[in-house]
């Protein structure tokens, strides 16, 4: 506004936008030591960035950004909420999963179950299997008020059998002393997902056998529950997950219209999964963007009151480590926070440790489920961001962020629908194809470090316990589909392999110069050295004369027959010192020596390094063929 409390005009707004635009060209090209006529782009362009669905985040949004009110949470088009009466004490719902441990009986899952919800928790995610048979459904939830609590099923294969246990058991359920109101948060779901587990390879049961069960369903139960981690474990970009899930409701709509349900009742049987990541604002726009687009969806069916989409928000498996997992606690705060901005209904936040097998886990079930508990509870109880409706709505950039979304997924739904539809594209292999692309990319940007991993590909603890041999690939996990492909699985395989040597696996750094020098350089060897498992021997900055008791040593610890050495330094240093320090090392009978920093920088001659430790390089690469050096007797 201006001073007199005028807003400002457009051409306000754009000489703004300019002023600020000129400013930051003056840094960029201060910076650059160019002219700010000479800079490649413009500034924001210069400043732009992509996302993995090559989405633009801009570096600035202003009032220039403004989009229309999308409307009141609970109306049309159901950006803001689908819950128009959502109780804003409560916030969303702290759905936990129960029934994973092996051993349990159904009492003991029931002890559980209300333990849990004496501690905070208000919504069960029961897997039906071991723990809890079918038929003693009952007993696990026994003393649950199922009028209060919403339960969501995950019985794979014996869905059908499940469900209809659980549909008997709310008609024989006695009535409440006092009837609580209907809210979409209390809906039941039966769990069924066949046609995102065809993808995945979960096991599930027929869609039609689900589409027969779901015409004779109460309102206040929703037969499909869309999972959207079927497609997210896998390596799915965000927008790849909302436009399949759309595209895979949109399938059972169809089949629930022709078995003769009228389009908003069909619209009704329908809930959704939402795999939510570390990166906030992807997950806030991500919940809203879907329901945007399932409102749309609903439009087209001339049912735009019954478009609002039921979310269960749930970490991402994918994104959590085997190495150092305590990190994973940071990582599903943020998504938890992401997914309760975002609005979602429910929201599950998996426990620190859940990408190790349960066999291989360091802490108790109870302190795991606990603390998953506690990070919801801390931001609904101690934080209150439960309590406002929608808190991004109106963020310029949260609304164009949204937009994007929504666009980019419904191009992605277009697109399998010009291949007949769901089923079509997926038995066309059109799904998996896309879906891979998209994780050899992710996996490309892990691997060169442009996606870094905290605790794994950055800054590695190779101080801690060993987790286990051969785990990185684990899938039989609970919550885990047979095609999950965590980001920082290929690291975490290089330090199994490390970890199973009799001695660490080990390189000798030879740093030149002081410390000012070399210290940038050993530092970044040495970091990602460790993201291999490989420990850096730093003996300080090095002499000619020091180097053959330096190289003795090295021998005697080596496994292989081959030993490895890094120079680092700078570039004037390389210049003055490196030649002679590589032909000392050399003789000493070091075999392979590597340069930290570009070739570019050393001089020329000779003879020159076999290699170089740099910023860009595919690190898994390069660590691989490392440790096929330093432990070639060892494996071979």
């Amino acid at each position: 506004m201006t001073a007199d409390g005028n807003l400002h005009t457009r051409d306000q707004l754009d000489d703004d936008y300019e002023r600020w635009s000129a400013a930051a060209a003056a840094v960029l090209a201060k910076g650059r030591r160019v002219e700010p006529a000479d800079l490649p782009g413009a500034p924001d362009v210069l400043l732009s960035s992509e996302t993995r669905d090559d989405v633009v985040v801009r570096p600035l949004y202003t009032r220039r950004d403004e989009t229309p009110e999308r409307g009141l949470p609970g109306s049309f088009p159901f950006v803001r909420g689908a819950d128009a009466a959502r109780d804003v004490v409560q916030g969303w719902r702290v759905t936990e999963r129960f029934g994973d441990l092996a051993g349990q009986s159904p009492a003991g899952v029931n002890e559980t179950v209300l333990d849990a919800a004496g501690s905070g928790a208000s919504g069960i995610w029961l897997k039906v299997g071991a723990a809890v048979p079918v038929g003693e459904l009952g007993a696990a939830l026994a003393g649950v008020y199922l009028d209060l609590m919403p339960v969501t099923l995950d019985a794979g294969s014996d869905g059908i059998a499940a469900a209809r246990e659980f549909l008997r058991l709310l008609d024989d359920a006695p009535a409440a002393p006092e009837q609580a109101p209907s809210l979409l948060s209390t809906t039941h779901s039966l769990g069924l997902s066949p046609y995102t587990a065809a993808y995945s390879g979960r096991a599930t049961v027929p869609a039609d056998e689900a589409t027969a069960l779901a015409a004779t369903c109460p309102g206040r139960v929703r037969t499909f529950r869309v999972d959207g981690t079927d497609f997210a474990q896998s390596g799915a970009t965000n927008v790849q997950e909302l436009g399949l899930l759309v595209a895979a409701a949109v399938a059972h709509v169809r089949d629930l219209v022709a078995a003769g349900l009228a389009p908003g009742d069909a619209l009704r049987q329908i809930s959704f999964a939402v795999a939510v990541g570390d990166d906030q604002f992807a997950s806030i726009a991500k919940l809203r963007a879907l329901r945007l687009m399932w409102a749309r969806v609903a439009q087209v069916l001339d049912a735009p009151g019954d478009g609002a989409a039921l979310t269960h928000a749930v970490t991402d498996l994918s994104m959590l480590t085997q190495r150092d997992p305590w990190v994973n606690m940071l990582r599903t705060t943020v998504a938890a926070f992401g997914a309760g901005v975002g609005g979602a209904d429910q929201v599950t936040v998996l426990g620190y440790d859940a990408a190790l097998p349960q066999d291989s886990r360091s802490s108790s079930p109870t302190f795991s489920a606990r603390i998953a508990r506690n990070t919801q509870l801390l931001l609904l109880e101690e934080s209150n961001i439960g309590r406002v409706l929608d808190p991004a709505g109106g963020s310029w950039y949260v609304e164009q962020l949204t937009g994007d979304l929504a666009a980019a997924g419904w191009k992605v739904f277009t697109d399998v629908e010009t291949h007949g539809g769901y089923t079509d594209a997926l038995d066309q292999g059109a799904i998996a194809r896309w879906i891979d692309e998209a994780l050899a990319a992710r996996d490309a940007a892990v691997a060169h470090r442009s996606a870094p991993v905290t605790g794994v590909s950055e800054f590695p603890n190779l101080g801690e316990a060993a987790v286990g041999s051969a785990l990185a690939g684990a899938n039989d996990l609970p919550t885990a589909t047979g095609k999950l492909a965590r980001v920082a699985r290929r690291f975490e395989e290089l330090r199994d392999r490390a970890d199973a040597q009799s001695v660490r696996p080990s390189i000798l750094l030879l740093p030149l110069g002081s410390v000012a020098e070399h210290n940038g350089r050993t530092t970044f060897v040495s970091n990602l050295l460790a993201a291999g498992g490989i420990e850096a021997v730093n003996p300080g900055p090095v002499t000619v004369e020091a180097l053959v008791g330096l190289a003795a040593d090295a021998l005697r610890q080596a496994q292989g027959p081959e030993t490895v050495a890094v120079l680092c330094g700078t570039k004037a240093r390389y210049a003055d010192d490196g030649p002679a320090v590589l032909a000392a090392a050399r003789a000493a009978g070091i075999s392979r020596i590597l340069l930290a920093g570009p070739t570019k920088e050393w001089p020329d001659g000779d003879d020159s390094p076999d290699g170089s430790l740099q910023a860009g390089i595919d690190a898994v690469a390069t660590l691989t063929e490392l440790l096929d050096v330093l432990t070639a007797s060892k494996e071979g």
